[in-house]
């Protein structure tokens, strides 16, 4: 499985420049003809402008015709990030994902909302784990704070994913956290982490997002990985070698040696 993540330089609050800017790196990206495409959390918005229900589409309409055309178009698999979503007037932040042939395969509400932040004030909590399918390759979804929640990891990890895709909106001040965390969850759970954070200019606000985005692999492994400066944004690409996932399992069986009784 052929990756590409794109990490997107996101003005704040402007929507349609956000827009257009990933329509033009989508097709980049898919020249090089990925098997899915993947965005950053919030990429259409920034981390975020207030009030957040101004900005939100309503029912998530708009970005899925959007992004259903553009998975078609391309016939290419893409997690679609984040968007703020409007729905029954409660705000989420939701992460769409589509099929080659422009089908909605899944969506994730994110579950752990960053207070530091006030994130839980202007958006409603998701409450389930999503799973889904592409091109035959068992996925798990979270995004950005989720990462910080091992247990969270875990619990997805035992539905037997192969690949987990982490958009986010991580600040340059934490990269290292970022880094770290991404690594650990790879490592610990013995699976391929493909971390899709966007990139903006310091000079545009207080939150300046550090790119760093990563594909990683089961054994900890940087296959790709962004820088923190480029602000014109850019394109990481990894092929993900399957196969490595049950040979280090084999090797080092951390799922059969946990103990359930205890934790």
């Amino acid at each position: 499985m052929k990756i590409s993540v794109i990490q997107l330089p996101v003005f704040m609050g402007n929507r349609q420049h956000n827009l257009q800017q990933m329509e033009n790196m989508l097709a980049k990206a898919v020249t090089s003809k990925p098997d899915v495409v993947v965005l950053p959390e919030l990429w259409n918005t920034g981390f975020y402008p207030k009030p957040i229900k101004k900005f939100a589409d309503l029912d998530g309409d708009g970005i899925k015709k959007t992004m259903s055309s553009l998975a078609a178009k391309y016939m290419v698999n893409i997690v679609a990030g984040s968007v703020p979503v409007n729905r029954n007037g409660d705000v989420y932040n939701t992460s769409y994902i589509f099929n080659r042939s422009g089908e909605l395969t899944a969506a994730y509400d994110k579950v752990h909302l960053f207070s530091p932040a006030g994130e839980n004030r202007d958006f409603t909590a998701g409450n389930k784990i999503t799973v889904f399918t592409l091109d035959g390759v068992k996925c798990g979804m979270a995004i950005c704070y989720d990462v910080r929640f091992p247990e969270y990891i875990r619990k997805i990890a035992l539905e037997g994913i192969n690949v987990l895709f982490l958009p986010a909106a991580w600040p340059i001040e934490r990269v290292m956290h970022w880094d770290t965390l991404t690594r650990a969850r790879a490592i610990e759970n013995q699976l391929f982490v493909v971390a899709a954070n966007g990139i903006s200019d310091p000079d545009e606000g207080d939150f300046h997002l550090g790119g760093h985005s990563a594909i990683i692999d089961p054994w900890g492994e940087i296959l790709a990985q962004g820088s923190s400066d480029n602000l014109a944004g850019e394109i990481i690409e990894a092929k993900l070698r399957l196969g490595i996932q049950a040979q280090i399992r084999a090797t080092i069986d951390v799922f059969q040696d946990r103990k359930k009784e205890l934790y």
